[in-house]
């Protein structure tokens, strides 16, 4: 067959190369993948350069990338992770999306329009798209920071949320009688638990079993194939009993990963579901119009601040629900503002349902494209812009923690922050360091943003007070000025960088000890005022040379030699190097030595005699490592030392030799005879 005349494939080689291109350049204005494939679509897309004339056929591929997306999602929800993820997003997903939807059904309903309409862009306007703002979070290394929790926790429960989504929109049709609609939506949610109660129990009993029918055949053409066959299979049941692909996907990931092949699975399905993804968003940008935004432009901007002020605006006050700090409240409301994936598939479901006319949804979709190209840039200069948070400062003090200037309120309290240390960040290595403070009798003070841990820490007794150490006046209620050192150990690179600038301000004389993940950030922070910057990359590396070249049998005194020219090359440490010891067994050369124990008895030959006049190293060739007497322990006993009854003995050597040292020992046997007793075996 002639490849010019295979259809599709042109125009698939087309997208790819384009989509390639346009990602590249992109890409050196630091903009993400996603924002490149968004970019190619619109260019190759019946609006654009009209280089693509299959667009529904490209969209039947697109909507095999969105049932592998949620099938990798479904994978990466265990029952009993989702189980634990639900008890920690729940309440803050709720507040996003209920809020959102509720404020924009209210919006669309005054506006004149049907409740259905406005159900719909409430659903819209209540997602976000977890790809990009994800990539953007780990780009930046802010998924640890309080923000970051925050918003992964809020993607999650919305992807949840796509599930009863789905069900919901085919049934807001003006035809549909609210009484009926609501036996329909009733209808759908019971099949739905019937499914999701059969998936369960298939997932429990059936597929364990099949995929160790399939990984006996070694093959991994077999295992991906079956792998394919449970995603696409229970999609397509699922459809039959009258739900979603996407629900029927996900619940099928949710089965795989249930077992012990879920991260197989995930491994072999990631590059076909990047492939697919990439095609789905390149169909995204082909919808988008820019004659759409040319004949409607306020319609176009009216959607696009919808999503970017109103949506953000409401994620914002969401995490201030949730006793998120100003800050953290600022950055999560604008990692959330903006159009989802899903939105499109919400969209093309309600308008192939009636819910919501072909006219109206292309400056949805343009003002949400959009939405998604200014997100990358978005995010990066959010850190930068205080008057958000400044703005919402007034509405700190209702979150209901201890803050830093509770701690002077007392002449007390006053008096104990001097000569003090004061802890920036209360995660695991902040416990750590305020426990050893605590411990050693070091005056302390921890800032913490995030609220929940500081109730926490009320059990401690330790103290520990919500505060931004980026603000002038939080360092200062924590006395600051009188301070022996910060201590900062923030998740949250840029808000560090923001501390140490405002400690030089404030304090310029106050040492600032920090952590860092990466070498290559510690001269920028030495240089912004910090004193001591701790490189995590480096520790562990070094960590990980000293047990390779332990477990290599390299000397110990070329493994110093060789651990203090990496620290040499890096950065000193204040601590004495260790390295882990290596056990006999674990040496080659010595693995055939033992350790055998050996109790004196009050009958026994060798009571009242040592172990040079047993000459017992010679005899029996083992060597006496140690001795117990009672609750003491003589590492280092003294060979002259004589045995008495009671007295544990503990030997090295080799099986035989351990056999003839033991045999000594019991009480049935004389000195004299031990030489000549047969070895007791190892």
């Amino acid at each position: 067959m002639d490849v010019g005349q295979v259809p599709l494939l042109d125009e698939l080689a087309i997208v790819a190369a384009l989509g390639v291109a346009v990602t590249v350049i992109l890409s050196r204005l630091r903009l993400p993948t996603v924002a490149g494939l968004l970019a190619a679509g619109a260019l190759v897309g019946p609006f654009g350069l009209r280089l693509t004339t299959s667009v529904h056929a490209i969209e039947v591929l697109a909507e095999v990338g969105v049932v592998l997306l949620l099938f990798s999602i479904g994978l990466e929800f265990s029952l009993a992770r989702l189980r634990d993820l639900f008890r920690q997003v729940a309440l803050g997903g709720v507040i996003q999306v209920g809020l959102t939807t509720l404020v924009t059904m209210g919006v669309v309903v005054a506006l004149g329009e049907p409740v259905g309409l406005g159900v719909l862009y409430g659903f819209v306007f209540a997602l976000s798209s977890t790809a990009i703002v994800l990539r953007a979070l780990a780009e930046r290394r802010e998924l640890d920071a309080p923000h970051g929790r925050f918003i992964v926790g809020t993607l999650i429960f919305q992807d949840l949320c796509v599930v009863p989504m789905v069900l919901i929109v085919p049934l807001l049709g003006a035809a549909t009688p609210a009484g009926d609609a609501a036996i329909d939506v009733a209808i759908a949610m019971a099949k739905a638990g019937a499914v999701v109660v059969g998936t369960v129990a298939v997932a429990r009993f059936v597929v364990p079993t099949v995929l160790g029918w399939v990984d006996a055949a070694h093959s991994r053409e077999v295992f991906l194939l079956a792998i394919l066959g449970l995603c696409i299979g229970t999609a397509w049941l699922t459809s039959l009993a009258g739900l979603s692909l996407a629900l029927g996907a996900f619940l099928g990931g949710m089965v795989v990963a249930d077992t012990e092949y879920g991260h197989r699975a995930m491994g072999e399905i990631l590059p076909l579901r990047d492939a697919f993804v990439s095609v789905f968003f390149v169909s995204l940008g082909m919808l988008f119009d820019v004659r759409v935004v040319a004949d409607q432009p306020l319609l176009v901007l009216a959607l696009l601040a919808g999503f970017l002020v109103a949506k953000g605006l409401l994620a914002t006050v969401a995490a201030m629900v949730m006793r998120f700090p100003a800050r953290v409240a600022w950055l999560a409301g604008v990692g959330l503002a903006q159009f989802g994936e899903f939105g499109f598939v919400l969209t093309r479901l309600a308008e192939d349902s009636g819910v919501i006319e072909a006219a109206a949804v292309p400056p949805l979709l343009a003002a949400g494209i959009a939405s998604m190209f200014l997100t990358p840039l978005l995010v990066r200069v959010a850190p930068h812009i205080t008057a958000g948070e400044r703005l919402l400062a007034p509405l700190e003090r209702l979150i209901g923690v201890r803050a830093i200037d509770e701690a002077d309120e007392t002449p007390a309290g006053a008096r104990a922050l001097n000569d003090h240390v004061i802890v920036v960040g209360f995660g695991l290595a902040g416990r750590l360091v305020g426990r050893t403070l605590r411990d050693a009798g070091v005056p302390f003070v921890v800032l913490e943003l995030n609220p929940d841990t500081v109730r926490k820490s009320r059990e401690t007794s330790l103290p520990v007070f919500y505060g931004d150490a980026a603000s002038e006046e939080a360092l200062r209620h924590a006395h600051v000025a009188r301070a022996r050192m910060i201590v900062l150990l923030m998740n949250d690179p840029q808000a560090a960088r923001r501390v140490v600038d405002t400690v030089q301000r404030v304090a310029p004389g106050v040492p600032v000890v920090m952590r860092t993940r990466y070498l290559s950030e510690r001269d920028g922070l030495v240089a912004l005022g910090a004193r001591d910057v701790v490189a995590e990359e480096v520790e562990g590396a070094i960590e990980i040379v000293s047990r390779v070249m332990r477990a290599v049998e390299v000397p110990r005194n070329e493994i110093d030699l060789q651990i203090r020219k990496l620290r040499t090359e890096t950065q000193t440490s204040e601590r004495k190097q260790t390295v882990p010891r290596s056990r006999i067994g674990q040496v080659r050369g010595l693995d055939e030595m033992k350790i055998e124990c050996a109790r004196v008895h009050e009958r026994s030959a060798v009571v009242g005699e040592s172990p040079v006049s047993l000459r017992l190293r010679t005899v029996t060739g083992a060597l006496v490592v140690g001795m117990r007497r009672g609750d003491r322990l003589l590492e280092d006993p003294d060979p002259t030392q004589t045995f008495e009854a009671g007295d544990v003995v503990y030997f090295v050597g080799t099986g035989d030799s351990l056999g003839r040292a033991v045999r000594l020992f019991d009480p049935t046997v004389s000195e004299g005879e031990a030489g000549s007793v047969p070895p007791a075996g190892g």
